[in-house]
């Protein structure tokens, strides 16, 4: 499948916003990280705005854009009202913190909200591409990684964050290694269903696109096979080895060295969970697919 680099920027960013968001929650829960909290609250809005920028440039036609959200069911409906409530909650976050004494607390109700929306958000938008034609796509592990890789990458740039502020937090090392080790988890849960997901094709000897009945037949094995086909080196490298364990390793070694180290390995973990996060949406598009004509 052509690669959508726009849709992939944006889920991208999006879950590395709500990923910012819920960490700062956390820390706010907790009575830690005042010093971030505002900061951590407009890089979340950014990187929200510049992933919807990113849509944009996904339509030939950005003026009709509205013509989409018809019907509640819609993915992308859906995925509109979590943005705006997310937007909602941000709005009422920085109200409350300048309205708070020291300008980095929260109520721990709206803590548990930034959150929660947080959650809801990148999951709305990740089973957006949940479908039964294509087969890659349609498993529950898919959400499960691109909201804990979000995490992941949010959580350590908190703490990035909060280390050039001269602070610290436990919970925030805690939850920045916890998300980490989830994520990897949940990437490499993801990309065995992948390999798995091999098993849906058969040769039947027909092209996927009947559009185009003269072109080469595809070659199913090499572009399903994410071990050892012509994705293994974006896989192994890019989605394990980048994005799943090196955050990992980061995370670890910032707890076990603590202050200062959080800068450059919170920095260096967010950016690989970044860079793994758009590798996997690669291997994502790559492997979408679709199996609707055996039916």
């Amino acid at each position: 499948m052509e690669l959508q680099w726009p849709l992939i920027i944006f889920t991208t960013l999006l879950a590395w916003s709500c990923g910012v968001f819920a960490a700062q929650g956390v820390l706010a829960l907790k009575g830690e990280g005042k010093e971030v909290q505002l900061p951590a609250l407009i890089a979340s809005v950014v990187l929200l705005a510049v992933s919807g920028v990113a849509v944009f440039f996904h339509l030939q036609h950005w003026e009709r854009i509205f013509n989409g959200f018809g019907h509640i069911t819609s993915g992308i409906t859906q995925e509109l009202v979590a943005i705006v409530v997310f937007v909602v909650v941000a709005v009422v976050y920085f109200a409350m913190l300048r309205k708070s004494a020291d300008g980095g607390t929260v109520p721990q109700w709206l803590a548990v909200v930034a959150v929660a929306i947080s959650v809801v958000l990148a999951v709305v938008s990740a089973h957006s591409y949940m479908m039964a034609a294509r087969p890659a796509w349609d498993t529950v592990v898919w959400p499960l990684a691109m909201l804990l890789a979000g995490g992941a990458a949010g959580a350590l740039t908190v703490m990035a964050m909060l280390a050039a502020k001269g602070g610290e937090s436990k919970v925030g090392g805690l939850l920045s290694t916890a998300l980490a080790a989830c994520s990897a988890v949940a990437t490499v849960a993801l990309v065995a269903v992948w390999q798995a997901s091999a098993g849906s094709f058969a040769d039947v000897g027909y092209h996927f696109d009947p559009t185009t009945p003269t072109s080469p037949l595809l070659d199913v094995a090499a572009e399903t096979n994410v071990l050892s086909g012509e994705l293994a080196p974006l896989v192994w490298l890019g989605v394990i080895a980048v994005g799943a364990l090196a955050p990992v390793a980061c995370a670890v070694l910032a707890r076990r060295k603590g202050g200062k180290s959080w800068l450059a390995l919170g920095a260096a973990g967010a950016a690989c969970a970044v860079v793994g996060a758009v590798c996997l949406r690669v291997a994502f598009y790559e492997l979408g697919l679709s199996v609707f004509m055996f039916y």
